[in-house]
């Protein structure tokens, strides 16, 4: 069965996504993407997938998963259950962490266990346990800080042995991945997210009839296509809150894929519980005073 794409959205004013999630969780299936992912089980046993490879996980599980290397973890749970916080994650690209490396020599250190990542990368539970606080840090850290946190957990994993999960002769293959419909049209609305596009118009992509389409999407992904959509356009929008510019809510808006700014206040209080002045008005609030000259 050929992986899912996932779409990784890294903030435009962020250098890496740190997150967390639960179980079930609509990224939890067969999937990959082009970005680096560093894996922290919280809660839960149960087995994971890394390529080839097929092992048992319990909490404090820590891989790290090279560019493309499909993925999976599936809890061991009643159909019923429902985990608030099984996982925490990061995901970086390879352009971010070249261009690091390029600035700072010293990051040379990490090549090999990059190279490793992309066979999957397995950690020891000691090193699990001293990278864990600063994985969970990393989720709500700002400026600075989170930068620190981040070479600090890249030092950790680096000076660390490591497990190689898949076999030698496993190579990940994107292109072929990607002749999946369902992936060249999840490619296309990460591509296209500003624009209008309609269900159709994505359906011809796929190759796939317009309830046939619905099914795949839904089944996929774990969302309509509706859902999803705007679960990328608002998380697009919180980034443009978030930016230097103070633009105006308007702009943000219709810089973000919507064509109105009254779905888009509706959109942003359900996924976001606040409207967008207000969320604005938080991140303010959440500042430093600016020094005086």
């Amino acid at each position: 069965m050929k992986p899912d794409l996932e779409v990784v959205q890294i903030g435009r004013s962020e250098s890496f996504k740190a997150w967390e999630h639960g179980y079930p969780y609509h990224t939890v299936r067969w999937h990959f993407h082009p970005e680096y992912e560093i894996h922290h089980v919280v809660a839960t046993s149960g087995h994971y997938f890394v390529g080839d490879f097929i092992g048992n996980f319990e909490p404090g599980n820590l891989v790290l998963t090279g560019p493309n290397l499909p993925h999976n973890w599936v809890s061991d749970v009643t159909v019923d259950t429902k985990v608030p916080l099984r996982s925490r994650v990061l995901q970086f690209t390879e352009e971010f962490i070249a261009d690091a490396m390029a600035l700072l020599p010293e990051l040379a250190a990490c090549q090999d266990l990059l190279e490793t990542s992309r066979r999957g990368a397995l950690f020891s539970a000691a090193t699990a346990e001293l990278a864990a606080p600063l994985l969970a840090e990393l989720v709500t850290a700002q400026g600075i800080r989170r930068i620190e946190a981040f070479f600090g957990l890249l030092g950790v994993l680096s000076r660390a042995d490591v497990t190689t999960l898949t076999s030698a002769s496993y190579l990940p293959d994107p292109s072929g991945f990607m002749s999946t419909g369902i992936n060249e049209a999840l490619a296309y609305i990460n591509a296209n997210l500003t624009e209008q596009f309609s269900e159709a118009d994505l359906a011809e992509i796929a190759g796939l009839s317009a309830s046939a389409f619905s099914r795949s999407f839904r089944r996929h992904t774990g969302q309509a296509l509706v859902k999803y959509v705007n679960r990328l356009r608002i998380n697009l929008a919180c980034q443009l809150l978030m930016g230097p510019s103070e633009m105006k809510i308007t702009d943000v808006c219709f810089s973000s894929g919507f064509n109105n700014i009254s779905n888009f206040n509706r959109q942003f209080q359900v996924q976001k519980g606040m409207t967008p002045s207000r969320f604005r008005e938080l991140l303010a609030e959440n500042q430093p005073p600016a020094l005086a000259a």
